[in-house]
């Protein structure tokens, strides 16, 4: 039997398809696409903090956000269905796509709101919502942002003491789209579940 707390080896995944969801590119929120390539100051990064839904729009919130997706990543499986990587057998966890304009939002800030808003000390867990697919994880594109974060971890840590943070942080891989009706699920469905918290502890007010 699958613990779906545990996660699946390369060999025992799903093999997944060849064939992308094909998605509706125009975000429902601020209309951007949500696959347009970078350009000028704007970064891209994944973050995951347990059911993406409510994720997604902590972020599409932030000023200097361009567009935000949800999707899978950090697994074996490729081209994925929402079922698929619930079951655990996919090895992917719920991310949130951020693409924003560092010149207005600098990734420092932009973890802040990513440590404060979901416990990372929860293992293959957030809240109530058990599985390898609610990991804490943030998945960069650069030596730059790989060192801004891991030094972001290392501050928060210094705020919660003795509670270890077990956030995944590694260079990203692949990104699969999730399912059209996940894409900006809050803001079409207003009242759905969202399962954001923290810890309660926060970093000091910015000078």
């Amino acid at each position: 039997m699958l613990d779906k707390q545990t996660l699946i080896s390369a060999e025992l995944a799903l093999v997944g398809r060849d064939e992308p969801l094909i998605i509706e590119d125009k975000h429902y929120v601020n209309g951007s696409s949500i696959s347009a390539p970078l350009i000028g100051k704007q970064q891209q990064i994944l973050l995951g903090m347990g059911c993406f839904w409510g994720a997604e729009r902590l972020f599409w919130q932030l000023d200097g956000v361009i567009n935000t997706s949800v999707g899978y990543s950090g697994g074996y499986t490729a081209n994925p269905s929402y079922e698929e990587v619930c079951s655990g057998k996919t090895g992917h966890t719920e991310v949130v796509r951020v693409v924003f304009d560092s010149s207005k939002l600098s990734l420092e800030s932009l973890l802040r709101s990513f440590w404060e808003r979901h416990d990372p000390t929860q293992g293959m867990r957030q809240g109530n919502d058990l599985g390898t697919q609610y990991r804490s994880v943030i998945y960069v594109y650069d030596q730059q942002q790989l060192e801004t974060a891991q030094q972001s971890k290392e501050s928060y840590q210094e705020l919660l003491g003795d509670s270890a943070i077990t956030t995944e942080i590694i260079l990203a891989g692949e990104y699969y789209f999730a399912e059209n009706y996940h894409q900006q699920y809050l803001a079409k469905n207003p009242d759905g579940y969202c399962g954001l918290g923290g810890t309660g502890v926060c970093f000091p007010p910015q000078a």
